[in-house]
C-alpha cells in the first residue's frame, strides 16, 4: 500500500473559455488539443514521483508501479466520468535511462478541464489533509516577451558531419535507420509567462498535442499511445517534407512525399516497431496508412494504429512497451540508440520521450515530446534570464542527404522558434 492516500473529487462547472488562465505562469501544467484538455490550476501539488536512471527496474516501470499504488489506494468521487476526470497525473519521461533529466509524474491539487462542451474541476488532497486546498483564481496573461536561441552543442556543420557518419555506418550494415537530433540553446526573461508560449503553440497548431509538464513545453504531432475503455490507439509519423509556398508547390510537395522511397522506407520501419510493441498487449490490431498528414508548416507520412487491449495494462505500461519507437530512435533499436550516444554531443533529456497524462483506471493520452523545449527552473531573481534548450531531429536512412536533413530540422524548429520570438 502506498504511504500516500489521495482523495479526488470531480464536479461539472460552468463552461471555461480559457484553460490557460488557470495554470501557473512560471511552471504551467497543461495538455491541450483543439481547444480541449486539462490544466493544473495554480502551483499546488498533491503528490509527485521523480526518478532518475540506473535504478535497476527502469524509469517507466518505477513510475507505473508507483502510480498503480497511488490509484488503487485513492478515494475517488467522479460525477463527470469523461477522459481526464477523477484522479489524474501529468507525466514526462526522459528519452534514455542514463539521462541526467528526471522522469516525473505530478498530481496537482486542482485540475480544470474541458472536453466536448463540458467543463469540470477536480480537487485532490491527501487523506490526512482533511480539506481541499482553496481553488486558485484565474490570472490574466503577463505582457508579451521574447526569447532568443542559437546553435547549441550540435552546430549545423556538426549535424551534417554526424549524418555523414551515420550514412557510413548504415552502408556498413550497422543499422537501417537512426534518428539524429540537434539542439538550440538560449534564454528567456526570468519572469516570462510560459502560458503565452503554450497558447501560441496551441492556437497555431491545434491538431497537435500541446503540452507543458515540469518545464517541458511543446506541440507534438505524434501520438505515442492513447488508452480508453480497453481500446488503444496510436499515430505513427515518419517521413517529412516542407510545405510549398503556393497551392501548386504544396500539391507537388505532398505528392513527392507520398511517392518517396526513402520516406516510405523510414515510415515502414516506424510502423513495424509500433506494431511489434503492441501485439503482445492486444487482441485485434490494425494499421491504416500511410497517408499524408497536413500541418501548417510541413507534411508527414502518417499511419493510425488501433487495437483492443488483451490484459490489464495501463497507458504507462504501454508507454514502456513502445518507447522508444523507430520514429524517434531508429531500427534495430539497440544499434540505433548506441549510434545516438556516439553521434549526438548532448543529453536529449526529455526530448523524444513520452509526455502525457494518466488516470486512476490506467487510461490516458501520451505523445512523443517533439517540437519542444526544456526550460530550466525559474531564477530566484526574476531579473536574471531563464535558460532554455530546444530540440529537433530527422530520420537517417540509406539515401539521406545531410543538407536536406539539416533543412528538415530547421523546419521542425520553426513552430517553437517562432513562438519564442
Amino acid at each position: 500500500m502506498s504511504s500516500i492516500r489521495l482523495v479526488a473529487q470531480t464536479r461539472e462547472i460552468p463552461p471555461v473559455d480559457d484553460l490557460l488562465a488557470h495554470t501557473s505562469a512560471a511552471n504551467p501544467l497543461a495538455w491541450l488539443r483543439r481547444g480541449d484538455g486539462i490544466v493544473a490550476a495554480g502551483d499546488g501539488i498533491a503528490a509527485s514521483v521523480r526518478t532518475g536512471g540506473a535504478q535497476g527496474r527502469g524509469r517507466q516501470r518505477i513510475l507505473a508501479d508507483a502510480w498503480r499504488e497511488l490509484a488503487q489506494d485513492a478515494e475517488i468521487d467522479d460525477a463527470v466520468t469523461v477522459p481526464g476526470t477523477g484522479l489524474v497525473a501529468f507525466g514526462a519521461l526522459a528519452f534514455a535511462e542514463e539521462s541526467k533529466a528526471d522522469s516525473v509524474l505530478v498530481v496537482p491539487q486542482t485540475v480544470i478541464g474541458r472536453r466536448d462542451g463540458r467543463s469540470w474541476i477536480t480537487r485532490i488532497r491527501t487523506l490526512d489533509d482533511g480539506d481541499f486546498a482553496p481553488v486558485p483564481e484565474p490570472a490574466a496573461l503577463a505582457p508579451h516577451w521574447a526569447g532568443r536561441v542559437g546553435p547549441g552543442a550540435q552546430t549545423p556543420q556538426g549535424y551534417q558531419d554526424a549524418v555523414r557518419a551515420a550514412l557510413g555506418e548504415i552502408a556498413d550494415g550497422a543499422y537501417e535507420k537512426v534518428v539524429l537530433a540537434r539542439d538550440l540553446t538560449g534564454t528567456v526573461p526570468g519572469d516570462a509567462d510560459l502560458r503565452r508560449l503554450v497558447g501560441a503553440l496551441s492556437t497555431d497548431y491545434p491538431d497537435t498535442w500541446t503540452f507543458a509538464v515540469d518545464g517541458l513545453v511543446g506541440a507534438s504531432p505524434e501520438t505515442l499511445v492513447t488508452a480508453h475503455a480497453r481500446t488503444v490507439t496510436a499515430r505513427v509519423l515518419a517521413g517529412t517534407t516542407a510545405r510549398g509556398a503556393d497551392p501548386v508547390a504544396d500539391a507537388t510537395a505532398s505528392a513527392a512525399l507520398a511517392a518517396s522511397s526513402k520516406n516510405l522506407d523510414e515510415h515502414r520501419f516506424a510502423v513495424q516497431s509500433v506494431l511489434a510493441a503492441l501485439r503482445p498487449h492486444t487482441r485485434a490490431l490494425q494499421a491504416d496508412g500511410p497517408f499524408v498528414l497536413e500541418l501548417p508548416n510541413l507534411f508527414h507520412l502518417a499511419t493510425d494504429v488501433r487495437g483492443d487491449l488483451a490484459d490489464g495494462d495501463s497507458a504507462l505500461d504501454l508507454v514502456g512497451a513502445m518507447h522508444p519507437t523507430a520514429a524517434v530512435a531508429g531500427t534495430p533499436t539497440d544499434a540505433a540508440i548506441a549510434a545516438i550516444r556516439r553521434l549526438e554531443p548532448f543529453d536529449r533529456g526529455r526530448y523524444a520521450g513520452p509526455v502525457g497524462w494518466i488516470d486512476a483506471s490506467g487510461d490516458g493520452e501520451w505523445a512523443i515530446a517533439l517540437r519542444c523545449a526544456q526550460f530550466a527552473l525559474p531564477p530566484a531573481d526574476a531579473s536574471h534570464a531563464r535558460r532554455v534548450t530546444a530540440y529537433a531531429g530527422a530520420g537517417i536512412v540509406a539515401g539521406s542527404d545531410p543538407e536536406a536533413e539539416l533543412l528538415e530540422t530547421r523546419v521542425k524548429f520553426r513552430p517553437l522558434v517562432d513562438a519564442l520570438a
